[in-house]
């Protein structure tokens, strides 16, 4: 039988000091988002179909990791950490009414196609914030994850922050169905604006409507854009979607990280959960963004308890690249440390391991034979990038 060495499609193995650093820099995060009062949960790995079909409103099925269990239940891989943390909130909180914080760590799965290039298994960190329907509740989740991308060491990055309820007030107005709603969603989404004028063209709009939309392709960039948006339109759910925006930027300078924030009216997203607020965090070095995350007040309902919610999600290895990409480099806490000795100086070795161990240093014990000379020791200590080396 031949031996299997490397990975399937879209997976990868996570290895030495790039292992290390990803531990590393998840452990700065984490800290970040506990400092905000956010409780630690773990959710299944694996959960019934019925946690991310279609009316719940995630992914398409076709991109989900499906299997069976042995009573003929259809389970799935979480392809996404807010529908399964949300379920596990409304069972174990059910009763409580004050905000709840979660946060959450762990491996997400989706089946994306080959040609795409992209990880089917990422490691992600996020957090939820249940029972707060406030703009300061917006404001906090937006906050930490600015905080979150400085912890990480990046200087040069841009959270885009959108709202659902522009585009879906104009929708409502123009009565448009849902199949050239959704082309002119992913239009928008992609800039395309050529395509959305020719799509709306064969609509029955008006021409103060087609404008609005077609606009919506370039409705990015400073607080001006709401400025903007205001003047395409007097339907009065997108103006309280610009005003929440403003709300909201209003806050964010309170905590002081406005100039981390742009604004993007044509900002859409695959998952149709979302009902309120949407934003996305970039950086180069990747096309991907690295964080992504909204309001979604009608989720909960899917799982018994009717509760507005807001939430995010980091892609930490999407994040790990683009520190990669612009030389950025997470400290890996502690001192390794390898002790080269002769087997007549295992007692000294040992004893020294331990007196260093118990200062804090990470001790490694190579032992010198006839197949592994001293010098391939040292060798094997400067390869490892050790921070100290002891010979006895």
């Amino acid at each position: 039988m031949q031996k299997i060495l490397h990975t399937p499609e879209g997976v990868r193995d996570i290895y030495g000091k790039e292992c290390e650093q990803k531990l590393a820099l998840q452990e700065k995060l984490h800290t970040v988002i506990r400092s905000y009062g956010y409780r630690d949960i773990e959710t299944p790995t694996f959960e019934f179909f019925d946690v991310f079909s279609r009316e719940v409103g995630t992914i398409p099925s076709r991109e989900l990791y499906k299997f069976f269990d042995r009573e003929g239940n259809t389970l799935v891989l979480r392809p996404d950490f807010t529908p399964p943390t949300v379920r596990a909130a409304s069972k174990y909180y059910l009763n409580d009414n004050m905000p709840l914080r979660l946060t959450y760590l762990g491996n997400a799965f989706i089946n994306n196609s080959s040609y795409q290039g992209r990880l089917k298994e990422t490691t992600q960190i996020g957090g939820e914030l249940t029972g707060d329907d406030c703009v300061e509740a917006d404001a906090e989740v937006i906050t930490l994850a600015v905080l979150m991308l400085l912890a990480a060491g990046l200087e040069e990055f841009q959270i885009s922050l959108g709202h659902c309820g522009f585009f879906d007030a104009l929708v409502r107005e123009a009565g448009l169905d849902e199949q050239s709603t959704s082309e002119l969603k992913e239009l928008i989404s992609n800039k395309n604006t050529f395509g959305a004028e020719k799509l709306l063209s064969k609509q029955n709009l008006s021409d103060s409507l087609k404008k609005c939309f077609a606009a919506l392709p370039g409705l990015f960039g400073g607080v001006e854009v709401l400025d903007r948006a205001e003047e395409l339109t007097d339907h009065a759910d997108a103006l309280l979607a610009v005003k929440r925006l403003r709300e909201i930027w209003d806050t964010l300078k309170l905590y002081g990280v406005e100039k981390y924030i742009s604004f993007d009216l044509g900002l859409r997203s695959r998952y149709m959960y979302y009902t309120g607020i949407l934003f996305r965090g970039y950086t180069y070095g990747t096309g991907a963004p690295i964080l992504k995350g909204g309001r979604y007040d009608g989720l909960t309902g899917h799982f018994g308890k009717e509760s507005p919610a807001v939430g995010f999600v980091t892609v930490i290895d999407q994040l790990l690249s683009a520190l990669s990409r612009q030389n950025i480099h997470p400290e890996i806490p502690g001192v390794h440390c390898v002790i080269i000795y002769e087997s007549e100086k295992q007692a000294e070795a040992i004893l020294r391991a331990s007196e260093l161990r118990a200062q804090g240093v990470n001790v490694e014990l190579c032992r010198v034979t006839e197949q592994r000379s001293r010098e391939e020791c040292l060798e094997y200590a400067r390869a490892s990038s050790c921070e100290m080396t002891v010979e006895l």
